[in-house]
């Protein structure tokens, strides 16, 4: 009995055009699946996304040292009174209430693909200063469904904080695109923002947030 021959061995005995019509099937066939997951899966376009960020791309610009004061005008005229959020214990929050630490906010859903391409970085910012009491991390789910957005935390293994909004979030916060990131400095001043995902990993951003933190 002549032995089962593997599929590239097959392919020799096939003529050329028939080959390039197999091959053009297959690629067609991978392009659809990867269009379609593209599509429908938020964690798959998500790891897509994440490639991209590995490569170097989507590094989030910070203010040089001389320029923090001044990187964020837009946001001084916001009372920051009038901002609030609510954690997991239903304790509501409100930003004047945190001067004198610094507040690394992220503004994200758990169907927004960059959302989830991003937050890896973000849980290994946090991994660096979650045991210093002088900052703090608002995950801010911007659907006010705080069950889910833990669900999905506990799912991927992060640990970062939940928050959900607890009165309205002026535009110069969030102007409706997500994700977007904020950090405030000990003054209660937004110093950085930055829409689109980012990769908040890098040692760039630490080392802004040390600076803050010695402001």
């Amino acid at each position: 009995m002549d032995p089962v021959r593997f599929p590239h061995e097959v392919f020799k005995y096939f003529p050329m055009k028939t080959k390039n019509k197999i091959f053009s099937n297959i690629s067609t066939v991978v392009l659809i699946v990867f269009v379609a997951a593209m599509l429908f899966s938020p964690d798959f376009k998500g790891v897509v996304m994440r490639g991209l960020m590995n490569v170097g791309l989507f590094q989030p610009k910070v203010p040089e040292s001389q320029n923090i004061e001044s990187s964020a005008d837009f946001a001084t005229n916001v009372p920051e009174e009038d901002v609030s959020f609510k954690n997991g214990y239903d304790e509501v929050i409100e930003l004047a209430d945190l001067k004198g630490k610094v507040v690394f906010i992220n503004f994200w859903a758990t169907w927004c693909p960059p959302c989830i391409a991003e937050m890896p970085t973000i849980q290994t910012l946090y991994s660096e200063f979650k045991d210093n009491k002088d900052v703090v991390f608002m995950m801010v789910d911007v659907d006010n469904k705080r069950e889910k957005s833990q669900d999905f935390m506990d799912k991927k293994n992060f640990d970062l904080p939940v928050y959900t909004p607890a009165s309205s979030i002026p535009t110069s916060y969030m102007g409706g695109a997500i994700p977007t990131t904020l950090v405030l400095n000990k003054n209660g001043k937004v110093v950085f923002k930055h829409e689109g995902m980012g990769d908040f990993s890098n040692l760039e951003f630490q080392s802004f947030i040390k600076e803050l933190l010695a402001g």
